[in-house]
């Protein structure tokens, strides 16, 4: 009887034996691409700055920063094409054994290299901690007379001069605040169109007041009044909200650390000034908080369409009270609502289904501060 060596299919050959190494091959893949290109000599990122022709994507994406810089009052943060030089300069690189060129581990150019230094890296996120520029002469004059921390002063070349320019010079200057006159041009460029009326200012991020010192120091008041906002994440919205708090009397106004809108150079802007007058506080739990001041001996009262109580029927207006704003769609959130006291809804014909966040927030401080008036 044949055995397996006479069987058919049998193999012919010796199995494959242990693998092999890659005899340097692989060598140059663990050596990397080199030193990362910073953001401005990047062709493909917002902020690129080369000589090369700008391509069409990163023509795109610095549109977008402008717009969403006019919509925040910010200076748009991208690139200026054309004023960095991003091409390999003359000269071979040092080249190799092989004839290869040693770009990325020697730092020269490769032979033949034309074009713009392109290598791999991660994108940078602008840093939370970097200066915004103010701008607009009521919120640079109200910054200025609160004593916000400011680095510098930018004005326009041929401003048109008036009490308020006056104001913000002398006192900048009395500040020690460096004073820089620049094209009108140059500012529109950092002001990314924004309209500065020739002037803007240049502070640190702003700094929030600490929530335990802000609800004690408006226990002390006569009127003791607060202002929370629950998710809005609007930062017009916020500062049109600190600007109502600034009228109508309140000590504060507290705003979650996270899903929320923080002060940001649209919400200088907004406010008019007043967030510079209105004491701020971020707070890691909003319901928390809430339940904080309702222990110090505040009303905690929610503004809601479908609320329980008529705002014009409100009788704890002239109390201790913190009224809470909802976020501008989906209004308070249910653990917020579950904390208030009382919820109010504010009169309106029935064709109108809801107000935005801060007019609500207006016409219920103004009715507070007329029946405060009253009382008083």
């Amino acid at each position: 009887m044949a055995g397996n060596s006479q069987r058919r299919g049998r193999r012919l050959t010796p199995k494959a034996g242990a693998p092999k190494g890659s005899g340097g091959k692989g060598r140059d893949a663990l050596a990397g691409r080199g030193k990362t290109l910073p953001a401005d000599e990047r062709p493909w990122h917002k902020a690129y700055s080369g000589t090369e022709k700008l391509p069409q994507r990163t023509a795109w994406k610095q549109e977008k920063e402008r717009r969403a810089a006019a919509e925040e009052g910010r200076a748009p943060k991208i690139g200026q094409p054309g004023t960095k030089d991003t091409t390999w300069g003359k000269g071979g690189g040092r080249a190799t054994a092989g004839g290869r060129a040693a770009a990325g581990r020697g730092g020269g150019k490769p032979a033949g290299r034309t074009g713009p230094r392109v290598a791999p890296g991660r994108k940078s996120n602008p840093s939370r901690d970097a200066p915004e520029l103010l701008v607009g002469r009521n919120p640079v004059v109200e910054s200025l007379r609160a004593g916000v921390p400011a680095t510098a002063l930018y004005t326009a070349q041929g401003i048109d001069i008036d009490d308020r320019i006056n104001e913000i010079v002398r006192t900048a200057a009395d500040r020690g605040i460096a004073i820089l006159e620049i094209s009108r041009a140059e500012l529109d460029r950092m002001t990314g169109g924004v309209l500065h009326q020739g002037v803007g200012l240049q502070v640190p991020p702003f700094a929030y007041q600490p929530f335990e010192d802000m609800l004690a120091a408006a226990v002390e008041q006569p009127a003791p009044l607060l202002v929370a906002l629950d998710g809005v994440t609007d930062p017009r919205n916020l500062g049109a909200v600190i600007r109502s708090a600034a009228a109508f009397g309140a000590q504060g106004v507290f705003v979650p650390e996270r899903r929320a809108a923080g002060i940001t150079a649209t919400a200088w802007r907004t406010s008019a000034g007043a967030a510079a007058r209105v004491p701020v506080a971020q707070v890691t739990n909003l319901t928390r908080s809430l339940k904080a001041a309702r222990d110090a001996g505040f009303m905690v009262v929610g503004l809601d369409a479908d609320g329980e109580t008529d705002l014009y029927d409100l009788e704890a207006a002239v109390g201790p009270l913190v009224v809470v704003v909802g976020s501008e769609g989906r209004g308070l959130s249910r653990l917020v609502g579950e904390t208030c006291d009382l919820t109010v809804s504010i009169p309106m014909i029935s064709e109108v289904e809801s107000l935005n966040a801060s007019v609500a927030a207006a016409v219920t401080l103004a009715e507070v501060a007329r029946r405060r008036s009253v009382e008083g």
